[in-house]
């Protein structure tokens, strides 16, 4: 399957535009902070500016589709114009990130580089399931698709309004596979155990609180008590992929010289071309090869462990964490006491790629809603559960290398989990 892949380049917008949200700074005297109704009248005016600045440097999604619609026109027979469209909508949503939000800087797909997905708008034209012959269509193209008629999950699922339609393509041991995924309007239907015939993980009644760490969960219910470790069949790749990017530099060095400097550093300032050997491209292959199995045992490690919180409970209450101020590096240089050396500004950018505890709530919230259960963050900075102690109600700071808490109770020494008390506290 032939796909052309197309990206709308604009570069050097933060250069034009700039402006400050008033609305997010303290609100001025006599103005109650919770008058949303106040707030409005007095940033009507900024957003109305920033709307024209906007709109004078065309920088808003339908320009975006204005602008990719001229590219689209010499490119017609591959690719359609709504599947162009949602290109452009895509560029724009991180271009908004980046603007208004705490989004990173936009990167261009290049060759190296290019996009793993193309989806349509709906499923009326351009990529689209055609569910009574069982065809995929896109412009002239027809396959027949892997439709397994003795499911009953499936059959049940395309009952339901076909919203769109997406092609990905997946590296698997060397070679790119396509796939086409179908998003459906609706609830997901019920699983049912063959032998049994009762409900696959059944949401249960109660309420769980769980507090999650960047390598561990605890949760507590009704019924059960437990302590995990996140994504237990990840293995630690570090290792292996560096060797494997050790020698794609060697690779590179060997076969493009003059793209280094006499301190082998890359050459900046100039448009550099490089060559690559058979040997660098099957080393590349199989780290995305490493990266890829990484993916489906987390996932399927998260899965699994989600669904027996899932049957305990109907009501989560969890604990809000920023993971991402956790990849960032250390501002401060601190130095150790017993060595006198500089310690190491990393912090947990890579055990928390390995373990990926914010796509394991994102999982568990989207499974309790679509079960009818509820999902429910608190402010860690109100609740403080890691130092309260309910015994004598008082808040003590603990180190993140204690792991246990000792309390005095009817004169004995309780020794407690951290983790798991936390997560009784959530939920008392």
């Amino acid at each position: 399957m032939d796909i052309i892949e197309i990206i709308y380049k604009r570069r050097g917008i933060r250069n034009y535009i700039y402006f400050t949200n008033l609305c997010e700074k303290p609100t001025p005297s006599g103005v109650d902070k919770c008058d949303k109704k106040e707030l409005n009248k007095l940033c009507a005016p900024y957003f109305h500016i920033k709307n024209e600045m906007l709109k004078e440097f065309r920088i808003t999604e339908y320009s975006l589709h204005q602008d990719v619609k001229l590219v689209q026109h010499a490119f017609k027979e591959n690719i359609d114009s709504f599947t162009a469209q949602k290109i452009a909508s895509r560029v724009w949503e991180a271009l908004e990130t980046n603007i208004f939000g705490k989004g990173a800087e936009v990167h261009f797909k290049g060759r190296n580089n290019p996009l793993n997905s193309l989806e349509g708008k709906s499923n009326k034209t351009g990529i689209r399931y055609d569910i009574e012959t069982n065809t995929f269509k896109w412009i002239g193209l027809k396959l027949e698709t892997m439709l397994n008629i003795n499911n009953q999950y499936e059959i049940d699922a395309l009952r339901n309004k076909i919203s769109f339609c997406r092609v990905k393509r997946i590296f698997v041991l060397g070679r790119y596979k396509y796939m086409l995924q179908i998003v459906l309007d609706g609830v997901a239907p019920v699983k049912f155990n063959k032998e049994t015939g009762e409900i696959k993980n059944d949401i249960g009644s109660g309420t769980c609180g769980i507090d999650i760490g960047t390598q561990t969960v605890a949760f507590i219910s009704d019924y059960d008590v437990k302590l995990y470790e996140l994504a237990p069949h990840v293995q630690n790749i570090e290792n292996e992929k560096r060797r494997i990017l050790r020698f794609m530099d060697r690779s590179k060095r060997t076969t493009s010289p003059n793209n280094f400097d006499g301190n082998g550093m890359i050459k900046k300032g100039v448009k550099l071309e490089w060559e690559y050997s058979k040997k660098y491209a099957k080393a590349k292959n199989k780290l995305k090869d490493l990266y890829r199995k990484q993916k489906d045992i987390r996932m399927q490690d998260h899965n699994i462990m989600i669904n027996e919180i899932v049957r305990n409970c109907s009501v989560v209450y969890v604990e809000e964490m920023n993971f991402k101020c956790l990849q960032k590096r250390a501002k401060n240089t601190t130095i150790n006491d017993k060595t006198g050396k500089i310690n190491k500004k990393k912090r947990f950018g890579k055990l928390l790629a390995n373990k990926a505890p914010s796509k394991f709530l994102e999982i568990l919230e989207n499974k309790l809603r679509a079960k009818g259960g509820k999902y429910t963050e608190i402010n860690t900075k109100k609740v403080k559960a890691s130092q309260y102690n309910h015994l004598n109600q008082q808040y003590n700071k603990k180190k993140l290398s204690q792991r246990w808490n000792y309390f005095e109770y009817n004169g004995q020494q309780l020794k407690v989990q951290r983790d798991i008390y936390s997560a009784y506290l959530i939920i008392m």
